[in-house]
């Protein structure tokens, strides 16, 4: 009989600052050994069950507790923080906020140095540990120099040295690019597999995790259990469409051919999907449905000639990239982990010079102007909300860059309501910026620009740590800005965000521009895959199994009729 390692009994908790609790009679458990998957819209209470696990409440986050937890037989409420991190493992969803140490061997070592263990010990641990995770020939290395898949590495060896039995993820894709996320699904598989750890991992892109095997999959909402079923029982069920949890976009497909899904079809793999029955539905449905139309040449409004830029001497960063935006369009700028794509944007916004190089606005010139005069054409919303915000309210957050223009003071009300209301954030207007999520934060970084109505966004992963619904209402209103003529530019690792929204696909890799195409045949051409670091979408093998000769055309017909579909329902 499996060993139950994690047991909610009648497990309710709500935070002091809170009128309601965030959980509700909480009954789950999970047993040795097992890869447990928690998906749930944002506020829905996944991110507070695993702060239970790891002891962040009620230790750090405060508040009351009903019911009971056991964490490997023992009661949480009888341990510290510190007897629990020697049982649960967390590794963050911004792994910056984990480290410790100045290189990768002295973050690894940190809890081993707070054990005292001897030195000879400590570097066996250490090298055992980091060639686990594949990290073995960088424990030298500064972790500022890493890559965001490299420094997740690192975290999750952090957090093994200590021999813990239970892995807790909390959104370990959120900053990752598609290859090297499907990779650290891989190795969360293959440690898993190996160690035989209990292992949770909270995350909202369902689809991409499974890619390897789970034993289950909890659906949160409402600081309720929805579900607790196995992959192929759930996507079976409508249980993700009502929740808005994104279904994997093959499952999507068939379903919009009327095919009927049982959990016998096997369907929580695309590999092991039994398609065959629904051959004739997708085909008939991909001959019924229309292809989309092409938008209409416009002006040039950024254009980019032969960028060069290093960020020290003898060392080049962008190597002659050329591009041109024209006025209304919506592009995506793709491209692995430090591939130079936040560079090119900082290059644009003027927060860095190109070494050579021009930059035209409207066909003027503006390689020269400050940041201050950019800024007035052309908005930036950066990756990490943390380095955009400097007030402690969410209202004074959004109207801060109206106030610095001296706009009026009704004008400013009225425009950060609207703004905080398309960006889903009215709720909270009152709230101390420091009570919100990371992806909550995301949110008020980009209402904070748009309240400015700039010509030219540029979004830097504006979706990242979003569930479906507010990625939906954040990528809607961007398309409706973009349909009244404003130019929007996002810098994005999500394939299908690039698929659904941009028609045009910017590819960068290792600095330089290596294609520049429609999203769809960037997404078709192997070649620019592997380079970039992209992935191909499950649509496209569908359209393979199901014997459609044009996959290309049902991946754009797909998005299309997706889209429309959605905007029917809101």
């Amino acid at each position: 009989m499996k060993k139950p390692v994690i047991q909610f009994e009648n497990y309710s908790f709500q935070y002091r600052s809170q009128t309601a609790p965030t959980l509700h009679e909480i009954n789950l458990t999970i047993y040795e050994g097992e890869k447990i998957l928690i998906v749930g819209p944002s506020g829905s209470g996944k991110s507070t069950l695993g702060h239970c696990l790891n002891g962040l409440v009620p230790f750090s986050y405060k508040g009351e507790v009903l019911g009971s937890l056991k964490i490997c037989g023992e009661d949480a409420k009888d341990l510290d923080i510190f007897s629990l991190s020697k049982k649960v493992g967390t590794v963050l969803q911004d792994p910056d906020g984990q480290f410790i140490g100045l290189t990768v061997a002295e973050d690894i070592a940190f809890a081993l140095e707070n054990d005292c263990t001897p030195q000879t010990q400590m570097f066996d641990k250490v090298a055992e540990v980091s060639k686990m995770v594949e990290m073995e020939a960088y424990l030298d290395s500064s972790l500022h120099h890493l890559s965001g898949g490299q420094k997740q590495r690192v975290s999750l060896a952090g957090v093994m040295v200590d021999d813990v039995e239970i892995l807790l993820f909390d959104e370990p894709l959120a900053n990752l690019d598609p290859a090297t996320g499907k990779y650290a699904i891989e190795l969360i598989d293959r440690i898993q597999q190996e160690t035989n750890k209990t292992v949770v991992i909270i995350e909202h892109r369902l689809e991409d995790v499974l890619h390897c095997p789970v034993d289950r999959i909890i659906v949160v909402d409402d600081g309720r259990i929805i579900s607790d079923m196995t992959p192929d029982e759930l996507l079976a069920s409508p249980v993700l469409e009502q929740c808005s949890i994104r279904e994997p976009l093959y499952v999507k497909a068939v379903k919009y051919a009327a095919c009927d899904i049982t959990p016998e079809m096997k369907p929580a793999h695309l590999d092991s999907f039994q398609v065959e029955s629904c051959k004739g539905q997708l085909i008939d449905w991909f001959t019924k449905v229309d292809s989309p139309q092409p938008r209409e040449k416009t002006e040039s409004v950024l254009e980019l000639k032969d960028i060069n830029f290093g960020y020290a001497p003898g060392n080049r960063t962008i190597h002659g990239v050329s591009f041109s935006i024209e006025k209304g369009e919506m592009v995506s700028i793709v491209g692995k982990n430090g591939a130079g794509k936040s560079t090119l944007s900082k290059l644009i916004c003027g927060f860095e010079k190109p070494s050579s190089g021009r930059i035209y606005y409207r066909g003027q010139d503006i390689t020269e102007d400050t940041i201050k005069e950019r800024a007035s054409r052309i908005g930036m919303v950066m990756q990490n909300p943390n380095q955009m915000i400097s007030k402690q309210m969410i209202y004074d957050e959004v109207a801060l860059g109206l106030v610095i223009r001296g706009v009026p003071e009704t004008e400013i009300k009225e425009r950060v309501m609207k703004t905080l209301k398309i960006c889903g954030l009215y709720p909270f207007r009152n709230w101390p910026i420091s009570a919100l999520s990371f992806g909550q934060k995301k949110r008020v970084t980009i209402a904070s620009i748009l309240v400015l109505e700039p010509e030219v966004i540029i979004l830097d992963e504006p979706t990242a740590g979003q569930d479906f619904r507010h990625y939906t209402e954040i990528m809607d209103f961007l398309a409706k800005l973009n349909s009244q003529g404003v130019t929007i530019i996002m810098i994005t690792h999500d394939m299908h965000l690039m698929l659904e929204y941009t028609p045009r696909a910017i590819v960068i890799a290792d600095g330089r521009k290596i294609a520049d195409a429609s999203a769809v045949n960037v997404l078709a051409d192997s070649t620019i895959i592997e380079k970039a670091n992209l992935k191909e979408t499950s649509l496209f093998e569908l359209a393979h199994r199901a014997g459609i000769s044009e996959p290309t055309q049902f991946v754009d017909r797909f998005i299309a009729y997706d889209r429309e579909v959605r905007q029917k329902w809101q």
